[in-house]
């Protein structure tokens, strides 16, 4: 069974600057585990099928344009519908002055109710995407998540394989750091994963042989980044004298990561590789090949060989060959 997460109305409050009109307890004891949103116009008029009370309800100009035209009786027995079925929590938006029934009875059916001053669209637009990563599915991993040329890097590898060393450099070469260690990766969306650091390790990175150290304090407000989306993978290992590397880039190698395929390219770790320089050119290279460009298909062309290839050891062999 997937697990869920909740995020307390508190923190929605703070993060996206809602007024509190009515509440029934402290904010930070009410908690929000649903990432869809709602205008429950239809409910307003009597239609309720399908009514989820966890979504968050908007009321706007449209709903209160509809409640203002009933009469008094009608307009209480329509609010009265809409709160006794306890919705997790109300917003009005564009600043609106709730009408004399509305707080009575979300005071009665213990729902909470906000304000914003933001139009309905913009303000269910900014909810949708904050809640869709606050309720994200997520796993934490070991490993360094950088920013190298605007490319979220996750290196993974080995314990004392030379991943916060290599994060070290690209930081002093002036790419940004996201998370050392532990790497808390949420899958925003059916496409996309974001990493961040847990709040008590954010920004620190250890060092063997010297020790902890704070790298915003250290290289400064721009060697680091609160988060940063997944575009790739970085897998150091031990170089292996009896393994067959891939040298023109023919194989497509990926790594399953939330139902997310991410392109992973293993580096072989020995004295006297740039890892950092490497890392570099395999982030520019990734850009490259989400934009249409592959190198190797362009060198394959230019050597008078096919463009479709089969993606085999004999071919790279073969390339191999013609290049030297």
């Amino acid at each position: 069974m997937a697990q869920t997460y909740s995020v307390t109305l508190e923190k929605v409050i703070k993060d996206n600057f809602l007024e509190i009109i009515s509440t029934p307890k402290d904010p930070s004891l009410l908690y929000l585990s649903s990432k869809d949103v709602n205008r429950p116009g239809l409910i307003l008029a009597g239609y309720d099928d399908f009514f989820d009370p966890t979504r968050i309800q908007f009321l706007g100009l449209t709903e209160f344009g509809y409640l203002n035209s009933l009469p008094p009786q009608r307009r209480l027995e329509c609010l009265e519908h809409f709160f006794e079925r306890q919705p997790t929590c109300v917003i009005i938006t564009r600043g609106l002055e709730p009408m004399e029934e509305l707080v009575p009875l979300a005071i009665k059916y213990r729902t909470p109710v906000l304000r914003s001053s933001d139009s309905t669209s913009g303000c269910m637009s900014t909810l949708i995407s904050y809640l869709g990563v606050e309720l994200a599915d997520r796993i934490t991993r070991h490993g360094v998540l950088v920013e190298v040329y605007g490319e979220g890097i996750l290196i993974v590898g080995d314990s004392g394989v030379g991943k916060s060393e290599t994060a070290v450099e690209l930081i002093n070469r002036g790419h940004r750091l996201i998370a050392d260690d532990a790497v808390e990766i949420r899958k925003v969306s059916s496409k996309s994963l974001v990493g961040t650091a847990p709040d008590n390790i954010r920004h620190f990175l250890e060092i063997r042989g010297v020790g902890i150290i704070n790298a915003r304090n250290i290289f400064g407000m721009g060697a680091v980044k609160m988060t940063e989306k997944i575009d790739m993978i970085i897998k150091l290992e031990l170089w292996n004298e009896e393994k067959v590397y891939d040298r023109m880039g023919l194989e497509e190698e990926y790594m399953d990561v939330l139902g997310i395929k991410v392109p992973v390219t293993t580096v072989p770790v020995k004295p006297g590789r740039n890892l950092a320089i490497i890392i570099e050119s395999a982030a520019m290279n990734n850009r490259q090949k989400r934009m249409g460009y592959n190198a190797t298909k362009e060198l394959m062309q230019k050597l008078g060989m096919v463009d479709d290839f089969e993606e085999d050891s004999g071919q790279q062999s073969n390339i191999l060959e013609v290049w030297h």
